[in-house]
């Protein structure tokens, strides 16, 4: 029985079904661009494409495999070679009744952001080459997106970054505590906060009053084990369980956490926090 696999599942066959490994036909695909050998780069066009094999691209259509070779010969010369970019695959490749579709990314060789975004879209016959495949430049807004700024808010605070934490941040922020207004003796940190500025001395005082000298995972409210992040569209909520341990009394506790954050322009705008802060003023206070 012929079938398309998928990194995680193998479709059932229809009359037009083709048997192909996905991820290791884009790992070809991808390969053929940064192929500095032209031998093992003319066999790798052959093995791809069909002789009459089609690639359109915005700018026009390249028909059979000299003038495939000669349009990835002459990329592999400007951007790799001499550009000192590489190919590489976006790792998102689906496919069915013999089409595959994925994305694929130009990077600087020696490191950096990723310089140009293509989508491809490959029809193959039935010996399983590129009948024909049209690729797409993809634009990619500069600006992060929701979801991107929390993962790497998530990140810096697992990692324990107060300042790098706080460039993340508007420099004005709609900050919110369920918390009264006065605070508590024994957690200063909590309390209201405004600016960029704020936001550091927030984690960096929130740090220092617990035993480690940063959250590891599982001890606090964006890397534990039990986070859950929805997004919809600039609002995100992140759920979890704080586990700390209090530096003045040495006390170990647990305390549900919400995070309500608002992403504009790449940056958190809003910060509303609602947890058990009291199970937090309590384990700081005595060790009982």
């Amino acid at each position: 029985m012929n079938a398309i696999h998928t990194t995680d599942k193998t479709v059932p066959a229809t009359p037009t079904d083709i048997d192909v490994d996905i991820d290791a036909f884009v790992d070809r695909y991808v390969a053929v661009w940064n192929e500095p050998d032209p031998g093992a780069r003319r066999a790798a066009v052959e093995a791809l494409w069909a002789p009459d094999g089609i690639q359109t691209i915005s700018s026009g259509e390249h028909i059979g495999h000299h003038a495939l070779l000669d349009r990835i010969t002459d990329a592999y010369e400007q951007l790799v070679d001499k550009g000192g970019f590489v190919f590489r695959s976006a790792e998102d490749a689906v496919g069915h009744h013999g089409a595959i579709t994925f994305t694929t990314y130009m990077v600087p060789a020696a490191g950096g952001d990723v310089a140009w975004t293509g989508r491809v879209v490959a029809r193959l016959g039935p010996d399983g080459r590129i009948r024909h495949d049209h690729q797409f430049t993809v634009s990619t807004d500069p600006t992060p997106g929701t979801d991107a700024v929390v993962a790497e808010f998530v990140r810096r605070v697992g990692s324990g970054e107060p300042d790098r934490i706080a460039e993340l941040f508007a420099d004005n922020v709609d900050w919110l505590l369920d918390w009264p207004a006065e605070g508590h003796p024994s957690t200063p940190w909590i309390r209201q906060r405004s600016t960029r500025a704020d936001v550091a001395a927030h984690f960096r005082e929130l740090a220092a009053a617990h035993t480690d000298d940063h959250p590891r995972e599982g001890d606090d409210p964006v890397a534990g084990p039990d986070l859950r992040i929805l997004v919809d569209g600039p609002e995100a909520v992140l759920l979890t369980e704080i586990r700390r341990t209090a530096a003045s009394t040495g006390t170990a506790y647990r305390a549900r956490c919400a995070l309500h954050v608002t992403v504009e322009a790449g940056l958190i705008s809003r910060y509303h926090v609602y947890e058990d802060s009291l199970t937090v003023a309590r384990a700081h206070t005595a060790a009982d």
